[in-house]
């Protein structure tokens, strides 16, 4: 993979990467800024702000202004908000690179961010919230962290409070914009069929006006925990969902890799050692997985679950996937599994990387968090050198009972008997 980092004279980093062999071009703006930023009364401001950067420009007046221009194209274009950062893209025909870096730039410089607007914002963002309420698969991963990290940041939910968002005023969105959304802490990626040179040139003359201050950084995150975790969120519900975990690496560590593969090893396929044995064995669930989460100050690896509601097949499923992480932590695994793990890791990062969007946000994503690009073979070399010793130190120091996290969302009453089994 061919790219190049530029920074501009105002902090601002550019990273353009050329793909000859595709007709698309995708544009990127990320701001170094998330939930983790933000402080109690305004938590869920960072994703309020992004919804608001779609609702008019100087240039274009009103969100069917924007909308409109990248649909006449085929374009798609969307935007997210994460723990530390938030992203506004656009993917179209290279034909029409120059329209896509002028919508995606002209939000991020030129919104307007109108009383009327942020009133009517008000009500979707709710109903966002509605939705996640309804949707439990999703939000057992926001009960999990608020397990983990408590009232702090990193424990708070992305989208915030009903009652933040119903608060939040015009000079709260200003103030916060005028901190984060600076030329150091913005990294603008440019992937597809370009011209670099031609590229880098066009963003310098568009983003060279930008402040140059920087946003003073985030509080770190506190890791606080002597024993298992229990945290239940009573719900009606025809599956109770739960993630079961344990406090891990950041994204800096030089375990990460190992890491990567044992979540691989333990809940990553259709072959994985919790799908057979959870689902295809038991048929205890339906859906079943591994991953390993990483944040620049923290980090874990959660096994995310749907089960029966009955009390002794969720008993039954956590003892399983206990199980599970004692064989993983206790015997090593074969030679065979390990290589079949990172084949797998490298077949993914493949697929995960064929698109000029793929490119953009995985170049992009690295730039901002760590202010370096680990290339793709770069990462694939540390997977390879992983070693079965590795994949039992890495469980042996993160499987340990002061370290384990079980979050649900179901119609459950009393967590006593899990209790009793949530030990490895």
């Amino acid at each position: 993979m061919h790219f190049k980092k530029t920074i501009l004279k105002n902090g601002l980093r550019v990273v353009t990467a050329p793909m000859k062999d595709t007709q698309t071009v995708t544009v990127i703006v990320s701001a170094g800024v998330g939930s983790k930023y933000e402080t109690k009364n305004i938590n869920g401001i960072s994703h309020f702000l992004e919804h608001l950067f779609f609702k008019g420009t100087k240039k274009r007046p009103k969100t069917k202004d924007i909308s409109s221009a990248l649909d006449a194209v085929g374009g798609e274009y969307n935007a997210f908000t994460g723990k530390e950062q938030t992203a506004y893209f656009a993917k179209v025909d290279a034909r029409h690179f120059d329209l896509a870096l002028d919508v995606i730039s002209d939000i991020y410089l030129n919104s307007k961010f109108e009383e009327k607007e942020i009133e009517k914002e008000r009500g979707v963002i709710l109903q966002e919230i509605n939705m996640y309420e309804d949707t439990p698969v999703i939000q057992v991963g926001d009960v999990f962290e608020e397990l983990l990290y408590g009232d702090q940041p990193a424990g708070w939910e992305i989208i915030g409070t009903k009652e933040n968002i119903k608060n939040l005023k015009r000079s709260d969105f200003l103030k916060y914009l005028g901190k984060n959304y600076t030329a150091p802490n913005t990294v603008v990626c440019v992937a597809g069929n370009i011209e670099e040179k031609e590229a880098i040139g066009k963003i310098e003359n568009i983003f060279s006006k930008m402040s140059r201050k920087n946003n003073g950084g985030k509080p770190k995150t506190k890791e606080n925990q002597s024993k298992p975790q229990i945290k239940i969120k009573a719900k009606k519900t025809d599956q109770a969902h739960l993630v079961l975990g344990v406090r891990a690496f950041d994204m800096f560590h030089p375990d990460r890799f190992a890491l990567s593969v044992l979540a691989n090893i333990l809940g990553g396929t259709m072959s994985s050692r919790l799908f057979l044995s959870v689902r295809e064995r038991l048929g205890l669930a339906y859906y079943i997985s591994a991953s390993y989460e990483s944040y620049t100050d923290s980090g874990y690896l959660a096994v995310r679950a749907g089960v029966d509601t009955e009390k002794s097949k969720i008993g039954k499923a956590v003892k399983t996937i206990i199980g599970e992480i004692k064989k993983i932590r206790e015997k090593k695994v074969s030679p065979r599994e390990l290589q079949k793990a990172k084949d797998n890791f490298r077949g993914k990062m493949a697929l995960s990387l064929e698109s000029s969007d793929d490119i953009a946000g995985f170049l992009a994503g690295q730039e901002l968090a760590k202010k370096k690009i680990e290339s793709p073979e770069e990462i694939l070399s540390r997977v390879d050198k992983v070693s079965a010793d590795d994949i039992m130190r890495v469980a042996r120091g993160i499987f340990m009972n002061d370290r384990l996290n079980l979050a649900m969302i179901g119609p459950v009453e009393g967590k006593v008997f899990l209790e009793k089994i949530l030990k490895v």
